[in-house]
């Protein structure tokens, strides 16, 4: 019988790759232990990103691989996720309890970036995460509706300086909203809006969070300027939808974060195509593949590809997005990748420090 070897577990390893890193594991920096004791194999990684309802699967897959060298009866593939928090921008201090901030852009409105938003945290939760929702879409605030928090419902206040975010779904949830008369608007110049979004940020009682997600709003102006001196974001997800139009306002989002030095997780393309319900007929009403032109100029990965459907205005409108409200269904699944891509973006940025590796072998 061939004697198994460390070199060949891990050739039989770097057969596969991590579709949310676009690595093998063991390039990625995930193995950390190969324990060999005559023909039985036992194999730990460790994903740097949330990804529970991947992980499963993905040690499935690595099992029979290594089943298949010569010289192995059996083998045991355990993979473990571990979130790490991301350091920020130079001089921009740490945000108590939170590991990772997420900002959620579109250069314009109406491109679905607050749907896009919320389905994100919810899809980051399932995948075993701790996930928090900053709305900081101070003049049109709409994460409230999209978690069914019920109107006038308020925070409450610890200490007399801490807000204690709103639970749902699983989600720690913050929003202006919450704060103010739903029906009257926000009528706030520049300077106090950006206040107004750092306390509700710094204030906040979040509760020992993997990734905070905020949703901006629209535009390349004061908020996301303040947002980039004086918090520590790890990434942005710039979302569009195929219209020329769209597509130039979100290059303009690209460039913004770039010159802040915030780096740019991937593009969202929302409203692809439309599949006629009666007959089946895909059109693509505004334009074809704009996400993934725009995604290939700045050389960033185009996380989703969203179809223009019924179902995810009618699930959010009814506060139960798509991700929860339909979880199984293919729309779901596109939401829980991209959750998984964002992760894994956050997780190679921060370049942890490669650990030991256990071997012996008998």
């Amino acid at each position: 019988m061939s004697v198994v070897t460390r070199q060949a577990v891990e050739a039989a390893l770097r057969q596969y790759t991590d579709p949310h890193l676009n690595q093998d594991p063991v390039s990625a920096g995930c193995l950390r232990e190969v324990d060999i004791q005559g023909d039985q194999v036992r194999v730990r990684l460790e994903l740097g990103y949330a990804a529970e309802l991947f992980r499963g699967g993905w040690a499935q897959m690595l099992q029979m691989a290594l089943e298949n060298l010569e010289g192995v009866a059996k083998a045991q593939v355990q993979v473990d996720c571990r979130v790490e928090a991301h350091k920020g921008q130079e001089q921009v201090p740490a945000l108590a309890n939170v590991k990772n901030i997420i900002a959620v852009a579109s250069g314009k409105g109406g491109v679905g970036k607050s749907t896009t938003a919320a389905n994100l945290a919810l899809a980051l939760a399932r995948e075993g995460a701790r996930v928090g929702i900053l709305d900081a879409d101070i003049y049109g605030p709409s994460q409230g509706i999209m978690f069914g928090v019920a109107e006038g419902t308020r925070p409450e206040v610890k200490e007399q300086k801490w807000f204690v975010p709103l639970q749902a779904h699983g989600v720690q949830v913050m929003s202006m909203a919450f704060l103010t008369d739903e029906n009257t608007p926000v009528v706030w110049r520049g300077p106090m809006v950006s206040g107004a979004l750092i306390q509700l940020i710094t204030q906040t009682a979040w509760d020992n969070l993997d990734y905070l997600v905020v949703d901006m709003p629209p535009g390349t102006g004061d908020i996301q300027l303040t947002l980039a001196q004086k918090v520590p974001v790890a990434g942005a997800v710039i979302v569009t939808t195929p219209q020329d139009l769209a597509l130039l306002d979100a290059k303009k989002g690209v460039e913004m974060f770039r010159k802040v030095h915030i780096p740019v997780l991937g593009v969202v393309e929302n409203m692809a195509v439309h599949i006629c319900s009666n007959c089946g007929h895909a059109e693509h009403l505004f334009g074809e593949g704009g996400g993934e032109r725009l995604a290939a100029q700045f050389g960033v990965d185009l996380l989703a590809s969203m179809p223009l459907s019924m179902a995810i205005r009618l699930q959010s409108d009814g506060g139960k997005p798509t991700t929860i409200a339909d979880p199984e269904s293919q729309i779901a699944m596109l939401y829980q990748a991209m959750a998984r891509s964002v992760g894994a973006r956050i997780a190679q940025a921060a370049q942890p420090a490669m650990p030991s590796i256990k071997v012996s072998d008998d």
